[in-house]
């Protein structure tokens, strides 16, 4: 999808409903799926924020940004991710959050994107998050800088996560769940599969029609 295509859409995205459960449920784990409204209050999880940023790369096709996390000794070492993270005191709302985060993990300048709308919120069991994704697009490609959280950052077309081979399924076992099939987007190579899967399908159905 070229840029302008996408551009042209972005009226319709901020008027659409959203997908929702149904939407992000389609690619979530087992484990996600045990946790009900009521279990993921009591829970108290932490908010966070991430972004869902769309920007023309050098041939004008729509492009998004995911980051692959650096290795660490914790729960989502390694994985797949939008650029994002929890909140902080001196943020005003969430929305800031995630341009914030943004900003410190791949260095994009807040004042370089236009936030099109908030999605749905995606809980994280494992670390007890409770992740708010915005979507926003830069008229521009971002020039980007990664900090020590971030090990690469992985530029995916638009068109490769609207195509239905990227789905996929893989077998997994991690700190928290041990040899388990898990629905994913297989993207640049790259397996993407949890929280992050869970909110590009949302995106994904918002962006079909």
């Amino acid at each position: 999808m070229k840029f302008n295509q996408f551009k042209n859409k972005i009226a319709s995205l901020k008027a659409k409903g959203l997908g929702g459960l149904d939407a992000q449920f389609k690619l979530a784990p087992e484990l996600r799926l045990r946790y009900d409204a009521d279990t993921i209050k009591a829970s108290n999880p932490r908010k966070a924020a991430v972004l869902a940023l769309f920007y023309p790369n050098g041939k004008e096709e729509t492009t998004f940004i995911l980051t692959e996390r650096a290795s660490y000794k914790g729960t989502h070492s390694a994985q797949i991710s939008f650029p994002g993270g929890k909140i902080d005191k001196t943020d005003i709302n969430l929305q800031e959050t995630a341009l914030r985060e943004a900003f410190e993990e791949i260095g994009v300048l807040p004042k370089s994107v236009e936030i099109i709308r908030e999605l749905t919120d995606v809980y994280i069991p494992p670390s007890n998050f409770l992740a708010t994704p915005f979507i926003g697009f830069s008229a521009e490609k971002p020039f980007f800088v990664t900090n020590y959280e971030v090990e690469n950052t992985i530029e995916v077309l638009l068109e490769d996560l609207l195509n239905e081979t990227s789905l996929s399924t893989v077998n997994l076992s991690t700190s928290y769940m041990d040899n388990i099939d898990v629905p994913c987007f297989k993207l640049n190579g790259y397996v993407v599969w949890g929280a992050t899967a869970m909110m590009l399908s949302e995106i994904k159905e918002l962006l079909k029609h």
